[in-house]
């Protein structure tokens, strides 16, 4: 039988692998001119709250994905703050 928490893992790649091409790109180039400030903000907490929740209720994938995710998402967060202050809009 299929165990929910199959799709939960399954899920939690696709989400968590889709932000490797682009924090690897936003090291890569050091260019953030494009990322939205307050979008990465709120996407940043989301993702801690994310992350937390799962802890609270112990769910592993929520967990292993979020963890991940914010680590890549704070990665972006970060350079997007120490853009030159001329370049951001």
């Amino acid at each position: 039988m299929f165990h929910p928490e199959v799709l939960g893992y399954i899920a939690a790649f696709l989400t968590t692998a889709a932000f490797f091409p682009q924090t690897i790109k936003t090291i890569r180039t050091r260019d953030t001119k494009s990322i939205s400030l307050a979008m990465y903000v709120m996407f940043t907490s989301g993702i801690a709250l994310w992350l937390m929740y799962g802890l609270l209720v112990e769910s592993w994938p929520l967990i292993y994905a979020n963890s991940i995710t914010f680590v890549l998402a704070l990665t972006i967060l970060v350079l997007k703050l120490r853009e030159p202050k001329t370049n951001q809009k």
